[in-house]
């Protein structure tokens, strides 16, 4: 695919900024959407279904949080890359909790956004050729990932976020092995520049309480100490 044929929705209200990544992305081949209102922001994405969507937290109407939420509650992961002025580790967190694929703080370089971009296109393309799989058997529990729903055997189900979701691709891409977390950080975060491992603790022990009879003594999500975790699927 093309950069021509991937169109970005831009949800944003500065004018400025949205002069300046209109500009820059649309020279490098994209099309660009641009939603300046927050409460038309879930309309424009499921009229124009974008291959990625580039999400500002502070906007009229509603809030990045609060569209990124309604957007994952429809079942779409279109990778979202939230723009924040905040740099708090506990608004990255918010945001990285409730759906979104990446963020960046403002002031930022155009060439970290493209990159960004990209790494996440290419990840989306990734997903889809390597890891076919979208209903995993757990022992006797199953989990559908196109619909990210946990069933158990006695019929209770548990939801999953698109994070949540994206984690055990990945985990079941390593083919059983175990995933450092340094290595999640970077490939399902994408946090190079961070050593900040507790995201990935936090995420881990949620996931773990959704899909594991027992969370206490888990038989698929496993940890491996001074290793990482690794998901076993018999």
């Amino acid at each position: 695919m093309s950069n021509k044929e991937i169109r970005i929705l831009l949800i944003e209200d500065e004018p400025s900024l949205i002069f300046t990544l209109r500009d820059t992305l649309e020279n490098e081949g994209y099309i660009i959407i641009v939603c300046e209102d927050g409460e038309e922001a879930v309309e424009k994405v499921q009229e124009h279904k974008p291959d990625i969507i580039i999400l500002d937290i502070m906007l009229p109407g509603k809030n990045g949080y609060e569209i990124c939420q309604e957007i994952r509650m429809l079942k779409l992961t279109i990778p979202i890359i939230m723009l924040t002025a905040k740099n708090q580790e506990l608004d990255k967190v918010m945001g990285l909790d409730i759906g979104a694929d990446d963020y960046i703080t403002k002031p930022f370089g155009v060439k970290e956004l493209l990159a960004r971009i990209q790494a996440r296109l290419r990840r989306t393309g990734t997903y889809a050729s390597n890891n076919n799989i979208d209903l995993l058997q757990l022992g006797k529990t199953k989990i559908d990932l196109l619909e990210s729903k946990v069933i158990f055997e006695n019929g209770n189900t548990n939801e999953l976020t698109a994070k949540e979701t994206e984690l055990i691709r990945y985990l079941l891409k390593a083919g059983g092995e175990p995933v450092s977390r340094d290595k999640l950080l970077e490939k399902v975060w994408r946090y190079e520049y961070s050593t900040n491992t507790r995201t990935v603790d936090v995420h881990i022990s949620k996931l773990r309480a959704k899909i594991e009879i027992s969370p206490d003594e888990p038989k698929h999500l496993i940890t491996l100490h001074g290793v990482g975790y690794l998901l076993r699927t018999y």
